[in-house]
Parts: structure tokens; sequence; C-alpha cells
């Protein structure tokens, strides 16, 4: 596993789950938009974690426009049933 590529994407979408909770919990509120992009945010960056996690150092630094698109798609090798 690539640790230091997974660990980034799992800081990201980390980040973005803790602005959405620390906006409820404060009772501020977070607006339907608002929420989407936050969800949609941390879904990318955990679906490219999961997609992505045994690629090498340099595919990383040169990944493509496709690459990127095919690694952000939700996992279809996950037993989420």
């Amino acid at each position: 596993m690539n640790k230091s590529w997974v660990g980034f994407h799992l800081k990201e979408a980390s980040g973005a789950l803790q602005k959405v909770i620390e906006k409820i919990e404060s009772g501020r509120g977070i607006g339907k938009e608002e929420f989407e992009i936050a969800i949609s945010h941390a879904y990318h960056h955990l679906n490219t974690a999961w997609n992505s996690r045994f690629i090498t150092d340099d595919k990383a630094r040169n990944h493509t426009d496709w690459d990127f698109t095919e690694w952000r798609q939700f996992p279809t090798d996950l037993n989420l049933r």
C-alpha cells in the first residue's frame, strides 16, 4: 500500500467530515448544498484512497486525468452489503 498517498486522501476526507461535524455540533447548521459538497468531497478522497492504494509514488506524482477519474469512483470491490 502507498501509505503516504492513502494517508493524504484519508486526512482530506477526515478534514471535510470534521468541518461538517463542527458546524452541526455548534448549532450553526449547514445548508443542503454545503452538506452535499462536503460529503462529495469526503467520498472523493475515500474512494481515491481505496481505489489507488497500491499505486507507486511515481504514478501518484504523474497520474493522468483519466487515472483520477477512475480512482474517485465508488469502489466495486468492497463488500458493503
